[in-house]
C-alpha cells in the first residue's frame, strides 16, 4: 500500500457515493481519482487499467456536461433504461472487444494479466458510458466489474484497491437499487 493508492482509495469511495446520490460533484472528484489510479496501474503493469484511466478522465468530462444538461432541463439527473436489444448489443460488444483488446495486450506488451485486465477495462468503459448517459444498466456492469476486480487486485497484491472494490460492490448494489426505483417511477 502506497500513499498514492491510499488517496485514490478515499477519492474512489467519495466518487461512487456522489454518483449514487446523482450529485454533479462526483465529476471533479473522479477526475483526480482516475489520474492517481492511472499512475498506480502503470507502475503495476496493468496497462489496460492504466489506459482505462485516461478514458475515464475524458468520459468524466463528457458525463459532467450531460448531467449538467439533465439538471438544467429537469431540475435533477434523470435515469433511463436500455431496450432489451440494446442490452444484448452492449454485452456482445463487450465480449468481442475484451477478446480483441486482451489479444492485443498479449501481442504488444508484457501485461501481467492481459485478458482478465482487458475484460475489466472493456466492461468498465461500457459501464462508464452508460453512467454518463444516465442508464440504469451501468450499475449491473459495475457490479460485474467490481466482483472481477476484487479478485484481480488481490492476486496482484493491491489489497487496498481490492478492498476499495469490495466497497464499490456495495455502493454499486445501492446505486442499482436507488436508480431502479427512480427509473421505474417509485420515487
Amino acid at each position: 500500500m502506497t500513499w498514492l493508492e491510499s488517496i485514490a482509495f478515499v477519492l474512489g469511495i467519495a466518487n461512487v457515493t456522489l454518483v449514487v446520490r446523482r450529485s454533479l460533484w462526483n465529476y471533479p472528484v473522479a477526475l483526480v481519482m482516475v489520474s492517481l489510479y492511472g499512475v498506480l496501474f502503470w507502475q503495476e503493469r496493468l496497462y489496460s487499467d492504466a489506459a482505462l484511466q485516461l478514458f475515464f478522465f475524458v468520459i468524466n468530462l463528457y458525463g459532467w456536461l450531460v448531467w449538467r444538461r439533465s439538471v438544467a432541463r429537469a431540475g435533477e439527473v434523470m435515469v433511463e433504461t436500455l431496450s432489451p436489444s440494446a442490452r444484448a448489443s452492449w454485452l456482445g460488444g463487450i465480449a468481442l472487444a475484451s477478446l480483441l483488446w486482451g489479444g492485443g495486450m498479449v501481442y504488444a506488451t508484457d501485461a501481467a494479466m492481459p485478458f482478465w485486465d482487458a475484460a475489466n477495462a472493456v466492461a468498465s468503459v461500457a459501464a462508464q458510458i452508460l453512467l454518463a448517459r444516465r442508464r440504469l444498466e451501468n450499475w449491473l456492469l459495475w457490479i460485474a466489474v467490481d466482483l472481477s476486480s476484487i479478485a484481480l487486485y488481490a492476486v496482484k497484491g493491491l489489497m487496498l484497491t481490492a478492498i476499495l472494490y469490495v466497497i464499490f460492490l456495495g455502493l454499486s448494489v445501492w446505486g442499482y437499487r436507488e436508480w431502479r426505483r427512480l427509473a421505474w417511477g417509485r420515487a
